[in-house]
């Protein structure tokens, strides 16, 4: 089964300055693996992200909650800066 797939309003500007080969490569994984299997793909997160899932496309993160048929794309930023406030 796969999962329907929901981008918060901000996943735009996180991929804007992104180069396109990047952008495009980053998209194709959520579409192809993580809609998917978002839990055998992703892992879960802890602390004050606690309910939230990560899935890595080197060396960017995809932060995302599961619900029971969808996922919600929060953030998709480069792993140093992606648990940081903005």
């Amino acid at each position: 089964m796969a999962y329907k797939l929901f981008y918060k309003s901000s996943v735009e500007k996180d991929l804007k300055g992104l180069p396109k080969e990047r952008k495009a490569k980053i998209l194709k994984k959520i579409e192809k693996d993580l809609a998917r299997d978002p839990k055998g793909k992703g892992k879960p997160l802890k602390g004050k992200w606690k309910g939230l899932w990560r899935y890595e496309v080197w060396p960017y993160r995809v932060i995302y909650s599961i619900s029971t048929d969808s996922i919600l794309i929060l953030r998709i930023r480069h792993r140093k800066e992606v648990y940081r406030k903005h």
